[in-house]
């Protein structure tokens, strides 16, 4: 598969005259896009970008993006999108009703709730079966959700951590919920000290069980992205580059496909994985995986994008990459039944002169 002629680039930054990041898919990514009617979000930290992925009206890939300070968590409908970023938790809704447009944008996001949380580096959001977010609270090591009057409200801590303290103890990371309820979480290791999940990355991750309070696998590497569909859990063993399922009877992780980067972000639509990948840090935390041993193995580099895998075969059938300044992702999200997704953000004055209005004495 080959660049597309259409493959899009930021506008050139006016101080090197170059672009500071670019944006290439396979032949046949925006004709899956069309086939399925589904748009793509995701984040990444590192730049503090949301980025949103649909169709323009030539049938071309069309990109968008906003700034916000250290986007990590994403979750999304198609209908509202939950965000975290550098301290807060924004609720984002679409202000269109059906068939309306704005811009040529079916879908326009905006920034409608916000809780201040402080820094708590929240990595996975989801939203519960009563409608509430429950997102991965790492620095204290916990499953928390908002509160009106704290910064978060703790609901639930690995058995082995015996503390509820600001120091990133087992880098708890990723939650999955099953019928509305927090049922497994993703953490690098098993460690009650401060930073101590670091000695951990290279084989001592664990897929935790919520309800039953127990730890269901500890051999995993770097783990992340835990998700429940049709009737398996998913997750990917981002420290070996693996994604795969959970073979709950024999507790083992079964393998499907390799992804040729650091993989974090995890969604589906029909037969389909969707997963965000990320060229490695040349700091401690990523090197010395396996991920990179499995990558020279293959004769290949790390690179950065996403990731569309056919669950039945384990193939990658399309993809998207992205070069540039742009190094890490951390979620994805699929948006069914979008075509051309935007969103407002808080540095333009879009956001002041957007003004929608309810039904009359509704909500």
């Amino acid at each position: 598969m080959s660049p597309i002629p259409d493959a899009q680039a930021l506008a050139p930054s006016p101080a090197t005259g170059t672009a500071p990041f670019e944006v290439f898919c396979s032949r046949h990514f925006t004709g899956w896009l069309s086939d399925e009617r589904l748009s793509l979000a995701f984040t990444t930290y590192q730049a503090g970008k949301l980025f949103l992925i649909g169709l323009n009206p030539a049938a071309g890939l069309s990109l968008f993006n906003r700034t916000l300070s250290r986007c990590m968590g994403l979750w999304g409908d198609g209908q509202t999108l939950y965000l975290s970023t550098l301290f807060q938790l924004w609720r984002f809704e679409n202000s269109l009703g059906p068939g309306e447009t704005y811009q040529g944008y079916d879908r326009l996001y905006v920034p409608q709730l916000g809780w201040t949380t402080g820094d708590l580096d929240i990595h996975d959001i989801a939203v519960d079966g009563e409608g509430c977010p429950v997102f991965a609270n790492t620095l204290f090591s916990c499953l928390a959700t908002v509160s009106e009057r704290h910064s978060f409200v703790p609901l639930w801590q690995p058995p082995f951590i015996t503390k509820l303290a600001a120091e990133d103890r087992c880098h708890l990371n990723g939650v999955g919920l099953d019928r509305g309820v927090p049922r497994y979480v993703t953490a690098v290791g098993r460690s009650d000290v401060a930073d101590g999940w670091r000695e951990h990355r290279a084989g001592g991750g664990l897929l935790i069980d919520v309800e039953g309070n127990a730890v269901v696998l500890d051999s995993l590497s770097m783990p992340h992205s835990p998700r429940l569909y049709r009737d398996k859990l998913w997750l990917l063993d981002s420290g070996r580059g693996q994604f795969g399922y959970v073979d709950l009877e024999r507790g083992i992780f079964e393998p499907v496909a390799f992804c040729h980067g650091y993989a974090r972000g995890l969604a589906f639509h029909g037969d389909y994985a969707i997963v965000g990948i990320s060229r490695a840090r040349e700091n401690r935390t990523f090197s010395g995986l396996a991920l990179d041993e499995a990558l020279a193995a293959k004769g290949a580099e790390a690179r950065t994008g996403i990731l569309v895998i056919h669950l039945r075969t384990g193939n990658v059938l399309h993809w998207l990459r992205i070069t540039g300044m742009i190094a890490e992702l951390y979620d994805v999200v699929a948006l069914p039944g979008v075509v051309r997704p935007m969103a407002l953000g808080f540095r333009t004055q879009e956001v002041q002169r957007m003004i929608t209005v309810g039904p009359f004495g509704g909500s």
